[in-house]
């Protein structure tokens, strides 16, 4: 049986109610046809595919949870390379890698949040044969010994803790055989792509088996940079696992597992898609930067090439004990992950951003240990505890380029409209008045000098350092009660502790950004552009003048609040400190309450009520700030930096609900399943990038309904067809507080209404054994909105930061929506020797679009953004063993 996840067809212009009664009549129209086959099928052999969605060994046809699994043949047949390619086959789930290779964000029913900022807790959770991935770095390493992998929609905290409030990846890889085996595969591609990946497995004593798995995936940059002559979004990566399977052919087995990976590559570059004020300083200065227009003509123009050094591994053992009633299981991991990178963040030619570096290192030991028990025949269970302990240290460098000067006196003069400029040693140098009005003020002539030569020098910026230790203590337990025959009912709960203590050690030394703009300093001089101004504008003079002294030292009024755009990296409000003491705890119950029936033997249908949880997040970015109330709190009693503002620190825990009702039917030539939802999630953690570092905020809730439907049939024996939908209706039911304000009632991004994946294999079996094999899929996703909206663009009040109008920034994200129309196919010649010889391609309709937009770095108005990847096509030769 092949399971596919998916939603419903194109007949929703309807309500909801048409939508149900549509899905009612798809699925039990197709079952009479195929009971009518079932003599037919008598003579047909479906592989029947085990899953460990609910934590024991089921047939997927019996797992009462809303699952889709992609086994190791459809992997290999689709070319799936990493995980981002498996959302071509699975509709619910949304794959994005932006910033850096070292970055996944998932996102299942439209619930997900980002991974570049690290601080922030997955609302999707990752599991490699049971062991956690805190940080997915995208590359599981393009699959080798994958058995299947399963994706769990909805939330899973009852039995996977606080990192599945929205669904769980669940990858499962092949054991070690005590029969010889294995198999090898070559593949080359256009960009000149190259990948060599194999498996061997065997015995070694009659108890002892061990399998080796790894590979090598190395490809040119898909982008062209025009200013260096070089090429990025290239691929250059390796892995190895290694794996030892005890079994003592009676009750115990142990399973010791080794993995290494390394990432060094070029990525990953962004467009730039609306131009502003500062794309013409870019080009004043001699820069460059692309035109909209030539978005998807896969050029750039950077001043150096963004990398990323990262080193993935880690070591796991499972420890597998029967006691006959009981099963005892222990799964102890210890993992590393080493991210080395530095990017053109400004992402052009000019020499603007000369440095974001980052050295990222996170450590992750977890333990589970659980036990599955049988109680007579009706009663089975589980109970189990999870411990988790991770610790997260982060330095960062952001430090201006050598065009940063000139580039900021242009901006500075335009916003000024020429009357003011920095360096220009003349009455309207910025430097030269801030300066001799301080000493003025200080009675000091030596201030007078101070800032010549300092705003925006190049080698100042910003030094970041980010510390994270986090501890979660979990315990769980699940029972099944089959109440009647065919019935069952089960019932589930989790409780978790978590705590987290985080500091940071983060300074500036970006002297502009450190300027009062308000300082009392400077009133004789904002009193002097305030009268200019007034009589610039047909005012008397002697009202002008009144106007400008009532003004002289009103924020709101301050006629130099233009220039804060240029203040990028103000002085930072290091944690702990006397209002904030850098810890957060939080504790939750989760449960999970559902009834299954088995209608007949080839027809199941379930009932099902879950909740989960996702920890407390925290902000580790430069953007990270005090509440508003405890701005005020430091300001109070003097201890706020200059320019300081609120903002986030941490996001509290986000506490997800499901409703769902689903049916799952296997006739044999024909299957069908189908789930209709309703999931919620309070305290939704939101985290957008606010062109500089991330703004973390709770949205008090967060809610879609959903459709899913996946399918396969067997019309003649050669041919499987496989068709899988998804339809989502989703809103912000209350968000008064996001990085753009109040946004209430809106649709949220990054999630279709609608999504399709069509599929097709014929296998045409030749007389000599040998079969040809033609595979293809169709996904589509209609238009959705990317970001909730641009916070670059809104207006601030320049006191607390608070928004007073987002109109520009949300109207701006409107703009820009992606859809998706992606075809691939191959089709392969496999003998019965064991060689098979493959050619497939990968977004054979070159369909281009936009993964993601942001406001550009040092570019106030500017945006950027991710372009997907073009065409891809290649050959392939594989030999089984």
């Amino acid at each position: 049986m092949k399971n596919m996840q998916a939603g419903f067809p194109v007949i929703f212009s309807g309500t909801r109610a048409v939508l149900l009664a549509g899905a009612a009549i798809t699925m039990f129209g197709w079952a009479p046809a195929a009971m009518a086959q079932d003599e037919a099928a008598e003579n047909v052999s479906f592989d029947e595919i085990i899953v460990t969605a609910t934590k024991r060994e089921q047939t997927l046809q019996d797992v009462p949870v809303s699952v889709s699994v992609t086994t190791g043949q459809t992997i290999e047949r689709a070319q799936i390379r990493d995980l981002k390619d498996l959302q071509s086959v699975v509709p619910s789930l949304r794959v994005n890698q932006l910033q850096s290779s070292a970055n996944t964000n998932f996102y299942i029913r439209g619930f997900g949040n980002g991974a570049n900022n690290a601080g922030i807790e997955p609302s999707v959770g990752l599991f490699v044969d049971g062991v956690y991935r805190s940080r997915s770095a995208s590359m599981i390493a393009d699959f080798p010994d994958v058995e299947r992998i399963e994706v769990l929609r909805g939330p899973q905290s009852t039995l996977f803790g606080k990192n599945a409030s929205a669904g769980v990846i669940s990858i499962t890889t092949m054991k070690p055989q005590f029969d010889l085996g294995g198999n090898v595969e070559a593949t080359y591609g256009n960009y000149d792509s190259m990948t060599l990946k194999g498996r061997v497995t065997g015995p070694i004593t009659e108890n002892i088996a061990a399998s080796i798995a790894g590979g090598i995936n190395k490809r040119d940059g898909i982008v062209r940079n025009l200013n260096t002559g070089e090429r990025t979004n290239e691929r250059d990566r390796w892995f190895a696992r290694g794996q030892l399977l005890f079994d003592n052919l009676d009750n115990l087995e142990v399973r010791l597992t080794g993995d290494y990976g390394k990432i060094d590559e070029n990525c990953c570059a962004a467009v730039n898609l609306r131009q502003a004020l500062p794309t013409q300083a870019i080009f004043a200065v001699g820069g460059n930067v692309n035109l909209p227009d030539e978005k998807f003509d896969d050029i750039a123009y950077y001043n150096f090439e963004s990398s990323n050094k990262i080193e993935n591994w880690g070591l796991s053992g499972q420890v597998d004990y029967d006691l006959g009633g009981v099963q005892l299981t222990s799964i102890t991991a210890y993992r590393r992950t080493n991210a080395l990178t530095n990017q053109d963040s400004d992402f052009t030619s000019a020499d603007l951003l000369g440095r974001n570096w980052q050295d990222l290192r996170v450590k992750t030991f977890t333990q589970e240990l659980r036990a599955n028990f049988e109680v007579g025949e009706r009663l089975s269970g589980l109970v189990g505890a999870y411990y988790f302990n991770e610790k997260i240290d982060q330095n960062n460098e952001v430090y201006w380029g050598d065009d940063a000067r000139p580039y900021a006196n242009i901006l500075v003069q335009s916003l000024s409209q020429g009357a003011l400029n920095i360096g220009n040693q003349n009455a309207s140098d910025l430097e030269l008045i801030f300066g001799g009005l301080e000493a003025q003020a200080a009675a000091d002539p030596a201030l007078a000098t101070r800032y010549v030569g300092q705003f925006f020098a190049a080698g100042t910026g910003l030094t970041e350092e980010y510390s994270l230790k986090n501890e979660a203590l979990s315990f769980f337990s699940q029972l099944d009660f089959e109440v009647a025959p065919g019935l069952t009912l089960t019932g589930g709960i989790n409780y978790t502790h978590d705590k987290k203590r985080f500091a940071t050690g983060t300074t500036s030394d970006d002297v502009f950004a450190g300027i009062d703009l308000n300082a009392a300093a400077y009133a004789p001089f904002r009193q002097a552009l305030l009268f200019q101004g007034a009589v610039a504008q047909g005012v008397p003079p002697a009202d002008a003048a009144a106007f400008a002294a009532a003004n002289a030292n009103n924020p709101a009024a301050n006629p130099l609040n233009p220039l804060r755009a240029l203040q990028f990296f103000p002085p930072f409000m290091n944690v702990p400190n006397a209002v904030e003491d850098g810890k957060v705890s939080d504790g939750d119950f989760s449960y999970t309450a559902r009834l299954a029936y088995d209608l007949t033997p080839s027809v199941n249908v379930y009932a099902s009520f879950a909740t989960g949880y996702k920890a407390a997040s925290v902000n580790l970015s430069r953007d990270s700030r005090p509440t508003p109330a405890d701005l005020s709190s430091l300001r109070a009693q003097g201890l706020a930096v200059t320019n300081l503002t609120s903002g986030s620190r941490y996001a509290d825990p986000e506490d997800s609900t499901v409703y769902e009702a689903g049916l799952k039917g296997n006739w044999g030539l024909v299957t069908a399943n189908f789930a209709v939802f309703q999931q919620t999630i309070k305290n939704f953690q939101s985290n957008i990038f606010t062109g500089s570092g991330f703004f973390l905020a709770n949205a008090g809730k967060q809610s879609v309904f959903g459709l899913e439907f996946d399918g396969s049939a067997r019309p003649v024996d050669p041919l499987l067809l496989t068709l899988s939908m998804t339809y989502l209706d989703g809103k912000y039911d209350s968000f008064a507080a996001s990085g753009v304000g109040d946004i209430t009632g809106t649709t949220p991004p990054g999630y279709s209404p609608l999504s399709v994946t069509f599929g097709a294999e014929y296998t045409q079996e030749i007389g000599n054994g040998d079969r040809l094999i033609l595979r293809g899929d169709y996904h589509y996703e209609a238009p959705f909105m990317l970001v909730e909206g641009l916070p670059g663009l809104t207006v601030k009040d320049p006191a607390t930061g608070a928004i007073l109008d987002a109109s520009a920034a949300i109207q701006a994200a409107r703009e820009f929506k992606q859809d998706i129309n992606d075809v691939n196919a191959s089709l392969t010649y496999a003998m019965a020797n064991g060689i098979e010889l493959s050619v497939w391609g990968r977004n054979l309709l070159d369909d281009r679009t936009i993964l993601q937009i942001f406001d550009s770095p040092a570019q106030p108005g500017s945006i950027s953004g991710y372009p997907n990847q073009p065409r891809t096509y290649g050959v392939a030769a594989r030999y089984r063993f």
